[in-house]
């Protein structure tokens, strides 16, 4: 079957659909994900539960994904404001193909390390030629 030219590719330049896989290709996006799959959160058992990630960094993917209609943010009319985030009905959908990237790192972990360490060791050489 032909493809045509308004189907979307991320394989074209231009093509918007770029923007969607750099958003869900994101490693802080990925780990939202895999922990607001365990169901509703606030913001700082957020940030505990993912471990590393600055301030900064999570409240811009938290925008982003809610921007994108994958998280929902609630605020609870109370005092202190208690703001809640969970995933919406497409954010889900994002849980399985995450999950399975998430276990191919982790189960390819030493494989990896092992190829950029053997890399490594045979560029060093090579920097000493000059």
């Amino acid at each position: 079957m032909a493809k045509t030219s308004s189907s979307p590719s991320v394989l074209e330049p231009q093509c918007p659909s770029r923007l969607v896989l750099d958003r869900i290709a994101d490693k802080w996006t990925a780990l939202v994900i895999q922990i607001l799959a365990r169901g509703t959160m606030r913001y700082a058992e957020l940030q505990r539960a993912i471990g590393g990630i600055s301030q900064k960094m999570l409240t811009q993917t938290l925008r982003s994904l809610e921007r994108d209609g994958l998280v929902q943010r609630k605020v609870h009319p109370v005092v202190p404001p208690k703001v809640e985030y969970s995933l919406t009905k497409l954010g889900r959908t994002l849980i399985e193909p995450l999950h399975a990237l998430c276990r191919w790192s982790e189960k390819h972990l030493h494989e990896l390390q092992g190829n950029r360490a053997r890399a490594k060791a045979v560029a060093a050489p090579e920097s000493f030629r000059g």
